[in-house]
């Protein structure tokens, strides 16, 4: 049995810094520009989109044309990041630039190849194809896939328009296959997500969670570090892996793969049988602690840690420490969110924070201030609508990604006929590819709107390419710092090509050719702008109120209507003053507090202060401003306190009892985690490998124990093999893995056309997985469990 701690002196080996990651105070924000000083080009203000932080960086553009990023650095006057960014912000060249970018829009022959057409003929066509599928079978038959990435979220914005003016009731994205348990379970407990305040933390707790490579909260590695180093602070990991993390942990519960609900379960268990309920705080702020006690007062601590993989007496450690400490923040993420039972693994985490009343308090978890919700919340059961051809979940508005080929596939009279998909690539990123592909071949239209001839672009009817991330304005709703709360409109660094322009011009035009965008509206309103923002909220009002059809498509509306009157490179923020206007309408006494339209009486003067503070802000703003108890104030249950039961999730929890600990088949005797965070792995957009200082091609990490049984040594090559598929890969042999546990990375799998016009190929993880494998109530793929079987190639 593994040892489920390992405790370690204080005096520890910390990971190496990344050059650009420096930072451990808040540093002053520079008053003068050094490099303009030194003659160079100067500094401009963005921001990284390789993960959900979307850090402040600052760039210097050279170069041939000045379109090169030469130089990049963290941004001091980011209110959050503050200076930090790691090795990956550097290597953002590597998207902007390269042989990947599309110019021209590309509709498919019958042979399969593609002819560039011009701007009018593929709107027309568009615009004439997804109206006839509309009519015939009705909008809902036009699924949406998308709505931006990393640090891409105003398409989003602007999608809403067409989709509205089609008719498009079903969508999906890369949160349906990842996130979406834990937003029923929040929703259901709290009313909405939750986070948590690591800044403060006296015991912080990563569950399936490496930061140091996939960052998720400010400025991870110097958190980390902070937390590690203070004698007073503890630091416990649950991960199968020896992370990164985990090197800096006090305490690292290797549990079994797929064994977190069993981990989980123990340590409620052990809160419950010791005595450790906050029950005094659960008595003034939830509700249904005595139909959740039973199911852990006679839980077997002993039994459940032993499925788990981990020591019984580490396991009560750990419970008793997040029990006694002062405050504790969590992190759970894809290492659970994607594997076994991962639905109630994120109601056991939830459950195990609040009934030790970690919440609502310093260095706890809170319910963040929202620009605007990025989901709906769940509310039980009865709120989770049904996909049209398989019933699956729908959750927060998202359809599980797994079920797509079912929905699209066989003769169905509901079954999808179209999708739009926009920044996004299910062909590559959804589990069990072979299918996914097979599913889009079979649509009747599929449009892409992207930057580069992706995998599933090579699918599509029409191709629609647009402005990179860095030609427009832009910005993310992965707003979730508190007590104070950030937003980040960027401009735009550079001018697309000429022969593209943003999402935001691609959906007002498609309105346009469909006739869903009303030119007198757009005239009224923008006369209204040139006579004050009074006139203008006037006019806005008087309009949607008489006009549904032009409320519906109302950011295209602000787009078209004040758009060009904006500061340079802010167009695309148009859209925007609608959502500064929702924003106060439910959050007008934080931001008030955070100094925007402090004295205004009028919500919408407020509004738009917040607009006009939004574009002049180049590094981000605080928005937003709150006490602590604001977050318990902001608990949007129906009778405003903490649900701690969720019977939906009582049969599984108690079915632990009888199921086994979790292994992989006989003939497939490895468990693969396909998708690890890793140095130079992020999302798919960077295409080109040379971005990767390390690892280019993706190896397979392996405990040195099972590559001895293999006979394969670093740098041999294997075949792997899955029930879904196989492929041949290197061996990178690491002590970090567990005997017979088996890690690829995520973020590989894309070709690339090297220098000498050959293809450039890594391991693509979901020619590996199938859709079947997903967790029971969230529809979420297990890809950090599939079982997987590997021969050395000799």
């Amino acid at each position: 049995m593994r040892l489920a701690v390992r405790q370690r002196p204080r005096a520890r080996h910390l990971p190496a810094s990344s050059p650009t990651e420096t930072r451990h105070d808040p540093p002053t924000p520079q008053t003068t520009n050094p490099a303009a000083e030194d003659g160079r080009a100067p500094w401009l203000p963005s921001a990284c989109i390789l993960c959900e932080c979307n850090c402040g960086i600052e760039v210097e553009l050279g170069g041939e044309g000045g379109r090169r990023l030469v130089r990049v650095r963290g941004d001091d006057a980011h209110p959050v990041s503050q200076g930090y960014a790691c090795e990956k912000a550097s290597r953002v060249d590597y998207y902007q630039n390269g042989p990947h970018r599309l110019t021209r829009p590309l509709r498919r022959r019958a042979d399969g190849g593609f002819d560039e057409i011009d701007w009018d003929t593929a709107l027309r066509e568009v615009a004439e194809r997804a109206a006839a599928i509309a009519r015939a079978h009705g909008g809902s038959s036009i699924l949406y896939y998308g709505g931006g990435g990393q640090g891409n979220h105003l398409p989003g914005v602007y999608s809403r328009a067409t989709r509205a003016a089609l008719g498009m009731r079903y969508q999906s994205s890369a949160l349906a296959q990842e996130k979406t348990g834990a937003i029923y379970v929040a929703g259901c407990m709290f009313g909405g997500i939750v986070r948590s305040d690591f800044e403060h933390c006296e015991v912080a707790l990563l569950i399936g969670k490496n930061p140091w490579h996939s960052h998720g909260i400010p400025r991870a590695r110097v958190t980390l570090r902070e937390i590690s180093r203070d004698p007073q602070r503890t630091l416990i990991v649950i991960d199968p892996r020896r992370s990164e993390t985990a090197d800096l942990a006090d305490m690292h519960l290797a549990v079994r793969p797929g064994g977190d609900a069993f981990l989980l379960a123990a340590m409620l268990a052990t809160v419950v049988q010791e005595g450790l309920v906050a029950t005094a705080w659960l008595q003034q702020h939830a509700d249904g602690l005595d139909e959740v006690l039973p199911l852990f007062s006679a839980l077997s601590v002993a039994g459940y840690a032993a499925k788990a993989g981990v020591d019984e007496a580490g396991v009560r450690d750990a419970a008793r420490r997040i029990a006694r400490a002062a405050s504790v923040a969590s992190f759970e993420d894809l290492g659970v969110q994607m594997n076994r039972h991962s639905t109630l693994v994120s109601y056991l985490h939830h459950l195990l924070m609040v009934i030790t009343g970690h919440f609502g308090k310093p260095g706890a978890m809170y319910r963040p201030t929202a620009m605007v919700p990025l989901v709906a919340a769940a509310t039980g059961p009865s709120s989770i609508k049904r996909t049209p051809v398989t019933g699956a979940p729908i959750i927060g508005g998202l359809m599980p990604c797994n079920s797509l080929p079912d929905e699209i596939l066989g003769v169905h009279p509901k079954r999808f006929r179209g999708m739009w998909v926009e920044s996004a690539n299910p062909a590559h990123s959804l589990a069990d590819a072979p299918r996914m592909r097979e599913a889009l071949a079979a649509l009747e239209l599929l449009v892409v709107v992207d930057v580069a001839m992706t995998e599933t672009a090579r699918l599509a009817h029409y191709v629609l390419p647009v402005a990179s991330q860095l030609e427009k304005a832009e910005a993310t709703f992965f707003n979730f710092e508190f007590p104070r709360n950030v937003f980040h409109l960027r401009r735009a660094l550079l001018p697309p090509p000429s022969s593209l322009f943003s999402e935001a011009e691609l959906h007002a035009r498609l309105l346009e050719q469909m006739g869903a965008l009303p030119a007198d509206a757009v005239a009224g309103l923008r006369a209204a702008w040139a006579q004050g923002r009074p006139a203008f909220r006037r006019a806005f009002g008087e309009l949607v109120a008489a006009n549904p059809q032009a409320a519906a498509v109302t950011p295209a509306l602000l787009y078209r209507a004040i758009g060009d009157l904006l500061p340079p490179g802010l167009a695309e923020g148009a859209a925007l003053w609608g959502v500064c206007q929702l924003a106060v309408k439910h959050q007008r006494a934080s931001i008030q507090r955070a100094g925007i339209g402090a004295q205004a009486k009028d919500p919408g003067e407020v509004a738009d202060a917040l607009f006009d503070a939004m574009l002049a802000a180049p590094s981000g703003l605080i928005f937003s401003v709150d006490d602590w108890s604001e977050s318990v104030r902001r608990i949007a249950t129906p009778n405003g306190r903490i649900q701690l039961a969720l019977p939906e999730f009582f049969d599984e929890l108690r079915g632990l009892q009888h199921e086994p600990a979790p292994r992989a088949p006989a003939d497939h005797p490895f468990v693969l985690s396909a998708g690890e965070r890793r140095s130079y792995t992020a999302n798919t957009i960077i295409r080109n490998p040379d971005w990767r200082r390390k690892d280019r091609q993706g190896a397979l990490c392996m405990n040195p124990d099972d590559a001895r049984r293999l006979g394969v040594a670093s740098g041999d090559r294997v075949r792997l093999t899955t029930q879904r598929g196989g492929t041949e890969v290197a061996v990178e042999v690491s002590d970090r893995m567990q005997a017979g546990h088996v890690s690829l990375p995520n973020g590989q799998g894309t070709d690339f056309p090297g220098a000498d016009g050959t293809t450039l190929e890594s391991t693509p993880p979901n020619e590996l997985t199938r859709s079947e494998d997903r967790d029971a109530f969230a529809g979420t793929p297990w890809h950090k469990f599939v079982p997987a079987r590997i021969e050395a190639l000799r």
